[in-house]
């Protein structure tokens, strides 16, 4: 897996054995699980990278990231190791003060509270701070894992507009998808079905499969002509 690019990948499976699916990649990547072949991270071998400075490089945001009870000062940076103008950065790059309105009583500030798993913010807020944290972390592998299946479309719009515009050029983002829209200009996109990798390629690639799952999906949303526009191929559709 090289650095500096952005992909997906989509899984036929559905309910419980999709989300072992997607477990099995992210603890494969982590090194968690034993695995049958090699696992390469940046054209390295992971079972030759040091796992402390490995898992440090790896960030997934969850579809309902946890937070710690305390301040939102603290959930960025436990370790005190950065200033207040790095944090408040990270969180008007990763798009929190965008989705916050001026005057707003519930309106964030490093020192507001945070009760412990994030119970009094919403699942869009709790995101933001997930990736907020991992900018300030250096993360270089994001996994996104149905992150925003659960969100509003304006959050939602905020976070990938972050994704595209805000990351480092070495930053890697992988996106498990719910929503086609999200990932249809991501330079690859792999699609599992039953465990297996079944298609793998640019999502123009993809389309051009006229039986293809890929092309199947896109067919038959209600979004066909903007997902095949977001994928460059209009001529396809």
């Amino acid at each position: 897996m090289g650095r500096g690019s952005l992909r997906a990948y989509l899984s036929s499976a559905k309910g419980t054995q999709m989300g072992k699916i997607q477990s099995s990649l992210t603890l494969s990547l982590l090194r968690c699980i034993l695995t049958e072949g090699t696992v390469y991270y940046d054209g390295i071998p992971t079972n030759t990278i040091n796992l402390d400075a490995l898992r440090s490089n790896i960030t997934i945001i969850p579809q309902t990231p946890e937070l710690i009870s305390g301040t939102l000062r603290q959930n960025l940076d436990p370790f005190e190791q950065s200033d207040d103008a790095v944090l408040n950065d990270a969180l008007q790059s990763a798009g929190l003060f965008s989705l916050q309105e001026e005057g707003d009583e519930g309106r964030l500030f490093l020192d507001s509270v945070i009760s412990g798993g994030g119970a009094n913010l919403s699942v869009g807020q709790r995101q933001i701070i997930a990736l907020a944290r991992a900018m300030i972390r250096g993360s270089k592998l994001l996994i996104l894992d149905e992150a925003t299946s659960a969100i509003d479309y304006k959050t939602d719009s905020i976070i990938q507009n972050t994704l595209r515009t805000e990351l480092g050029g070495d930053v890697t983002v992988i996106t498990v998808a719910h929503r086609l829209q999200t990932i249809m200009d991501s330079k690859k996109i792999m699609v599992l079905d039953s465990g297996r990798l079944v298609e793998f390629g640019t999502p123009k690639e993809l389309l051009q499969h006229k039986d293809g799952i890929l092309r199947s999906l896109v067919d038959g949303s209600g979004d066909k002509e903007t997902l095949y526009a977001l994928a460059g191929a209009e001529d396809l559709a």
